[in-house]
């Protein structure tokens, strides 16, 4: 993943905030992952008081930034992978397209002891949008390691 799509950098990758972004990257086409988005983008967008302060221009670029040094093809990096051996809860939506699905399936397969969960009907924001099953994964994934 040496960067994101086009379509996703013209989302979301603007200096402003865009709510009509943030839906397209966060949350599946459907009307229901929309719904889901709509709700969660009233709480994000619409909250005056209380709210974190923003990141800046130079933190959003670093973190970009980040991404495409992570995503420059590396085997000897990517194996490293492998040294993990606590367990690990991958997560993703089926319809990501800031971290397409497959390379939670390509994650999974490197780590020794991992689980993968692909939430349907959803995207980036499948934590939001699937926020009761989520916790309920988090809990019981956390749950194991307690019970070893």
């Amino acid at each position: 993943m040496h960067g994101w799509a086009p379509e996703v950098i013209g989302a979301v990758g603007g200096r402003e905030p865009n709510p009509d972004g943030y839906l397209d990257v966060f949350f599946a086409p459907s009307p229901t992952s929309r719904a889901a988005g709509a709700e969660v983008a009233s709480r994000i967008f619409g909250r005056t008081a209380n709210r974190d302060a923003p990141t800046s221009w130079a933190t959003r670029v670093a973190q970009y930034d980040a991404v495409c040094r992570w995503g420059v093809p590396n085997n000897a990096l990517l194996q490293r992978v492998d040294a993990i051996r606590m367990p690990v809860f991958v997560a993703n939506g089926d319809s990501d397209p800031m971290i397409v699905p497959r390379y939670s399936h390509l994650l999974m397969g490197l780590l020794p002891d991992a689980r993968l969960k692909i939430y349907p009907d959803s995207a980036h924001g499948f934590l939001f949008q699937h926020h009761d099953e989520f916790a309920l994964d988090v809990e019981a994934f956390l749950g194991e390691g307690e019970a070893k």
